[in-house]
């Protein structure tokens, strides 16, 4: 798909964020959209602004829905189908973040990052594939995330639910290959982009202490990760779709990471460990150890 005049896309998590960027770069290039979100507030903000970016009239539908209710995505997907008459591109991109440890970790918990993360990016590939596959010339695009690629202590239900959309969409990209159907898919794994899912993600109480000090603190400093912003992420996503890439990486801190799992498959795991000792709340009251304590590197 070489250019997006004249297609439709459907984008979840469209109220802000990555999907509101991308809402407005596909509004530039002639697209028209079909945007979700469960916020109604944030949703017509994004509406407003793609409206406002679109330099000829395009049609704009949108739907309050939890990408976590199956019927709903598959509902929304037949809506979307007939209100445009048809949709070429699908980016699969609500997500949310928990911090816990996984002996504390409440069922709850780990059914609602599990349901968004990774049931919505499923949901919504089901839902919408055969309207893709009708179109002839289609593209889906699942967002996972650094974490997809690279482990890390107190995210484990964050990290199994982006592995999983890697896995996923992996294999989903291979079928599609050996279908020949017109349709492609490419997994994004975005670094520390400027959004708001710091301060939408909950923080079990459990991390406190081993982790972080205090909860807003630990937001303070996740943010201060947040080195891409979102109109720059939507950019690289969209040159992906067009390169027909399988895998898009966004930003340096996730070629970085990428590299790191590369060469150190294994000791990186170490190399997390003992910074993390550092960085924890016991381990900034302690002097420093040399590097060369770092054991099991290698």
């Amino acid at each position: 798909m070489k250019t997006f005049d004249g297609k439709v896309a459907a984008i979840t998590g469209a109220g802000a964020g990555m999907g509101r960027a991308l809402a407005i770069a596909l509004a530039r290039e002639g697209c028209h959209l079909a945007l979700a979100d469960k916020n109604p507030q944030g949703l017509a903000q994004t509406l407003e602004l793609a409206r406002a970016a679109a330099l000829l009239p395009l049609r704009m539908t949108t739907q309050v829905l939890d990408v976590a209710e199956r019927q709903a995505l598959f509902d929304w997907a037949a809506a979307t189908a007939a209100e445009h008459g048809g949709v070429n591109l699908v980016f699969n991109n609500a997500g949310v973040a928990l911090s816990s440890t996984i002996e504390g970790m409440s069922q709850e918990d780990l059914d609602w990052i599990v349901g968004i993360n990774f049931w919505g990016v499923v949901h919504g590939t089901q839902a919408f594939l055969p309207y893709l596959r009708q179109a002839g010339n289609g593209h889906i695009i699942n967002t996972s995330s650094v974490f997809g690629l690279f482990a890390q202590p107190g995210m484990s239900a964050y990290n199994a639910s982006k592995f999983a959309v890697r896995g996923f969409t992996e294999s989903l990209r291979q079928e599609l290959d050996l279908m020949d159907i017109g349709v492609s898919a490419t997994c994004v794994h975005p670094g520390g982009i400027k959004t708001d899912i710091a301060r939408s993600s909950r923080i079990s109480d459990n991390v406190k202490g081993l982790l972080i000090d205090n909860e807003e603190q630990a937001r303070a400093d996740f943010e201060k990760l947040f080195i891409t912003d979102a109109d720059q992420a939507a950019r690289v996503i969209l040159r992906g779709v067009r390169k027909n890439r399988r895998r898009v990486l966004i930003g340096r801190d996730a070629h970085a990471l990428d590299l790191l799992v590369r060469l150190l498959p294994g000791a990186y795991q170490a190399l997390v460990v003992f910074v993390t000792r550092q960085m924890s709340p016991s381990g900034k009251r302690k002097p420093r150890p040399d590097a060369s304590d770092a054991g099991g590197l290698n």
